[in-house]
């Protein structure tokens, strides 16, 4: 039996729904950038370097988080590596959602329509670590991965429209 009681089968398929998720994300964002006209270019680091310290923190926390959600979608639950690496991706999804909150540059000195994603995000963090020590499995499941595709592959995609920062750092 594999972790929570699944049969293997069940378990390589629950695995592989969260690459299949984080593909459909990637996929929506090059979809968008394409229905713009592109001039790609290597990535410009030194708009990165010149931004404020809390947008250099909130992307390096999303960028951890998106790499350990994609580790945690593929790979096998409820193992001693899972929940390591689940407490990490909370650290980081949490310290992503903190400071975006400081981060008010789409809508000047006001929150935007992208904070919600935060909140959500600093509501169901809790919510799902409370769910799983529970025995709450398909509720934590949810939960986590709808964060991973909303608050990390959505709210990242909105990222590369044009007049963001990571537009200019690849496209501009």
């Amino acid at each position: 039996m594999a972790a929570y009681g699944k049969s293997i089968s069940q378990a390589g398929a629950d695995r592989w729904m969260g690459v299949r998720n984080a593909a459909v994300g990637v996929g929506a964002a090059v979809a968008i950038a394409a229905m713009v006209s592109l001039k790609p270019h290597a990535p410009d680091l030194s708009r990165i370097a010149a931004a404020p310290t809390v947008v250099q923190v909130h992307l390096i926390a999303a960028l951890t988080a998106l790499a350990i959600g994609i580790v945690l979608m593929a790979r096998v639950k409820g193992t001693a590596l899972h929940k390591l690496l689940g407490w990490t991706w909370v650290l980081a999804m949490g310290t992503t959602a903190v400071s975006s909150l400081f981060i008010r540059e789409l809508n000047p000195g006001h929150f935007s329509f992208i904070h919600l994603l935060s909140g959500w995000t600093i509501v169901g963090l809790p919510g799902a670590v409370y769910a799983i020590k529970r025995g709450k499995v398909a509720a934590h499941r949810r939960a986590m991965t709808g964060m991973f595709v909303g608050g990390l592959l959505i709210a990242g995609a909105f990222t590369f429209l044009p007049g963001r920062l990571m537009w200019a750092v690849f496209f501009g």
